[in-house]
């Protein structure tokens, strides 16, 4: 692997990566996976081989690493090589967890004694990892989001028992390639993390969605209506993102006294209006997360 210093823009933390990444398993190439490989190829911290079932080996996100179809085929490969990983990343659909998770215990030994296992998994907590794999693995549980894919993700992750400073470490490491990382103590808390910053995309995208909508029921053609609620949901995000202020100080500064800003809040900001809304739908997710993971 490439062993030489590497300074890359546009990392989270402005952080400097000074050398590639110890034998790395990927498992699981989806929408996730490829953002995490992305910002690992931009780093040059290429990971010792990739599991991605729906890809093949032309495609540009694995074609610099060993691809396998398959968990097992991959652990083999890496026994029969003399590698062991120093952290193994599980990115797969949580429904596939049941036949990955066994096919892992080669790779873990022990469990004390082998690699971190990082998991990007929604919804599979700790202990339901724990009951699938060797007794003491080390694992991270995290919860990143879409903007990933862009480098613009924001991660939230917690170590489980055992896990140790250098475990750690190569788990914050590793996620920072794609955005920034928050690390609590408490596992509860990512269910509410899912319902505020893993679902919370999708919230913003349908803001867009009906700025359009409403842009073009007031005459406005629908490609303008298009491009002015897409510029002014990414351009406000923006500036949120690059100034220090609060967000209700910048709303407070877009809303002039007896303007049209203000008299459009003072629709959504009626009680039974969006305040209510956004506060129900964060609590209907927080309740399915905790459902999902029993």
């Amino acid at each position: 692997m490439n062993d030489r210093t590497n300074r890359v823009g546009g990392a989270a933390d402005g952080a400097v990566w000074r050398d590639a990444l110890p034998p790395l398993l990927l498992i699981g190439c989806g929408r996730m996976g490829q953002a995490m490989l992305t910002g690992w190829n931009a780093r040059n911290l290429a990971p010792s081989a990739v599991v991605a079932p729906s890809l093949d080996a032309g495609h540009h996100a694995v074609s610099r690493h060993d691809l396998f179809r398959d968990t097992p085929s991959a652990v083999a490969a890496l026994l029969e090589a003399g590698t062991r990983p120093a952290a193994i990343v599980l990115a797969v659909k949580p429904q596939k967890a049941d036949a990955v998770l066994p096919a892992l215990a080669p790779l873990l030994g022990d469990g004390a004694a082998g690699p971190v296992v990082l998991s990007i998994m929604a919804g599979r907590t700790l202990a339901a990892l724990a009951a699938q794999l060797p007794a003491g693995s080390r694992l991270v549980r995290s919860m990143p989001n879409t903007p990933a894919a862009i480098g613009r993700g924001v991660t939230v992750a917690v170590a489980g028992a055992g896990v140790d400073t250098v475990q750690r470490n190569l788990c914050d490491r590793l996620l920072r390639a794609a955005g920034a990382v928050e690390w609590v103590e408490n596992e509860a808390l990512l269910d509410a993390v899912t319902a505020v910053s893993g679902s919370g995309p999708a919230y913003v995208f349908l803001l867009a969605e009906l700025l359009e909508r409403a842009g073009t029921a007031q005459g406005l053609p629908p490609a303008l209506a298009r491009t002015l609620a897409r510029a002014t949901v990414s351009g406000a995000g923006a500036l949120l993102d690059a100034l220090p202020d609060d967000a209700d100080a910048l709303r407070r500064a877009v809303t002039s006294p007896g303007g049209t800003t203000e008299q459009a809040l003072s629709v959504l900001m009626a009680p039974e209006n969006w305040p209510s809304a956004v506060s129900d739908a964060v609590r209907a997710a927080t309740e399915r997360s905790r459902a999902l993971a029993g």
